[in-house]
């Protein structure tokens, strides 16, 4: 146990807790950025916890557990208001408490938006723990969290959340809901776009905005990001799924801004929206202030975490250090002076992959990595494609902000992995807002005759608009026409499904992995339902995928 979550003994002598809730205004955005005092009588408010609790990032020994507690109702997301609140935390093999294994406490500020994180060690391997926090006599609600398997340990099974681009106004986060009520997840993989940075109604949304977030417009300083990020705490269906299973999350661009790269974004305009250094530096810290998410290697999210002899699972953080996104025909996406993860994190990716000694290798990776060329569509079609990938609108076989942009980095990790005959390599990925099920060959031209050198799983959004959304057709329209096309011009995607909008189950056993893909009915209704869609896998040694006909 670190000494900054010091051992808190008197929690055992709490007085009777009051389980009181702050006034509604403490939930309301528009208090945000309050700038007047207290008002007189806050000091006897009743803290709060009105942004749920969370863990994340499972070790085989311990787990970070995550809250925010609103001291006084003044003290709103990004107010920087609110006084220094003690925040006990509590550990305990039961729902009831009766069995605590570890408790302490830490002190949320203002400086830090009054989140807290405790990372919890001492804990047994692969074990299921309930946490909770209080403070000032109020308990949060308890949640489930479970750590990793032993380093060494002989692992049966294992079975992960995968979900993606989660646009507030664009629908409701039914997804969440679902997989929170499967019950059954080791973990849950968030692989990027967690929040959105645009104002309202200026992204995805076009006529519809089916809620409306926090601030109103785009998102740019310290504050903002925290408002944001404050606002989808608040989601039901989000605070459910965070209180059954810890979390695994990288970020993609809309945490900071759309088409991010190391030195700016394509949503940035230097000077009229001040330096973008300034502004990626307030997106990483409300990033880190308000995700379970331990900072890794220079501050950034790519990281290792180990299953057991099972998996180990690589996450990539594909902004910090890229190069500026090219435009298509000018040759430069070949270009070995540009980079999509940076010389540091390919050579850490490469020594991990090599040096791996479990069954399977996961990459959790925001962008895909599987080549694609649009092919022959339509221009009805290609527009509204070229508009969801970013794409001038004339139409173009590639999307840059991928790994097609930047295709002397992918040469070099493919080569590590057929060199070094690196087997069982998965890529999870999100970012594009369709679903497809890919081999990852090292010659897309000559493929299948030439080698797979991995797989890859692409989910779809949780709300951000897909082709449907775009073009305003029912359901299923686009992607009968379009997706023989793609599949046509790209003979190693295996399926993709470009209108509908879900989450992934991937279930890993030492002879397959399996991602099972499902959908929702509609994600304008708060009370969507779920239903399984296809489900595809790779075998071990195989470096192939194929179709299943039925979900694990």
């Amino acid at each position: 146990m670190t000494s900054e979550h010091r051992a808190s003994e008197r929690l055992n002598s709490l007085a009777p807790r009051r389980r009181t809730v702050v006034k509604a205004a403490a939930a309301t955005a528009g208090a945000a950025l309050l700038a007047t005092p207290f008002p007189a009588g806050a000091a006897d408010e009743a803290p709060a916890f009105l942004h749920g609790v969370a863990s994340g990032d499972p070790l085989p020994d311990g787990i970070l557990l995550w809250t925010r507690v609103t001291p006084v109702a003044a003290a709103t997301p990004g107010s920087g208001l609110g006084p220094d609140t003690e925040v006990n935390w509590t550990v305990a093999t039961d729902k009831a408490f009766t069995n605590v294994v570890a408790k302490g406490s830490v002190t949320a500020t203002a400086a830090s938006d009054h989140t807290v994180k405790a990372d919890v060690r001492g804990l047994a391997p692969a074990t299921d723990y309930w946490f909770r926090f209080s403070a000032g006599g109020t308990d949060s609600p308890a949640a489930r969290t479970r750590t990793a398997p032993a380093a060494d340990a002989a692992v049966n099974n294992l079975r992960f959340g995968v979900v993606s681009c989660a646009n507030w106004e664009a629908g409701h986060f039914s997804a969440y809901r679902h997989l929170a009520a499967r019950g059954d997840l080791d973990a849950w993989l968030h692989l990027g776009d967690y929040i959105y940075e645009y104002g309202t109604g200026e992204y995805g949304t076009r006529d519809t905005v089916v809620r409306q977030h926090a601030p109103t417009h785009e998102i740019l300083t310290l504050a903002d990001y925290r408002v944001r990020h404050g606002k989808y705490k608040t989601d039901s269906d989000l605070q459910a799924l965070h209180t059954v299973a810890p979390v695994v999350a990288i970020w993609d661009d809309h945490e900071f801004a759309n088409d991010a790269w190391s030195g700016g974004a394509e949503n940035h305009t230097e000077g009229a929206e001040g330096a973008w250094a300034a502004r990626q530096a307030a997106a990483k810290q409300a990033y880190f202030e308000w995700m379970p998410v331990r900072p890794a290697i220079a501050g950034t999210t790519y990281r290792r975490l180990r299953f057991g002899k099972l998996v180990d699972l690589s996450l990539l953080d594909l902004r910090s250090f890229r190069s500026q996104q090219v435009s298509v025909g000018n040759g430069s996406v070949d270009d070995p002076d540009r980079t999509l993860t940076g010389r540091a994190q390919l050579d850490w990716l490469k020594a991990g992959l090599k040096s791996s000694d479990t069954t399977w290798r996961l990459v959790g990776n925001s962008v895909m990595i599987s080549p694609f060329a649009i092919g022959s569509l339509s221009a009805d079609l290609l527009k509204p494609l070229a508009e969801l990938l970013g794409l001038p609108k004339e139409g173009l076989a590639l999307n840059t902000d991928q790994w097609d942009g930047y295709t002397d980095d992918r040469r070099e990790l493919l080569a590590h992995l057929r060199s070094n005959a690196i087997r069982n390599t998965v890529f999870l990925t999100g970012d594009i807002h369709m679903a497809w099920a890919n081999d990852v060959p090292v010659d897309a031209g000559t493929y299948p005759l030439s080698a797979s050198a991995a797989t890859e799983f692409v989910v779809t959004s949780v709300t951000s608009d897909n082709l449907d959304d775009i073009v305003k057709v029912p359901e299923g329209t686009v992607s009968a026409l379009a997706a023989p096309i793609i599949k046509a011009a790209n003979r190693h995607v295996h399926w993709v499904d470009t209108d509908r909008h879900g989450y992934g189950v991937l279930d890993i056993t030492a002879g397959r992995a399996q991602m099972d893909y499902y959908v929702l009915s509609d994600k304008t209704k708060a009370d969507a339902t779920s239903s399984w869609a296809r489900s595809y896998r790779t075998r071990t040694g195989t470096q192939k995928v194929e179709r299943t006909y039925d979900p694990v």
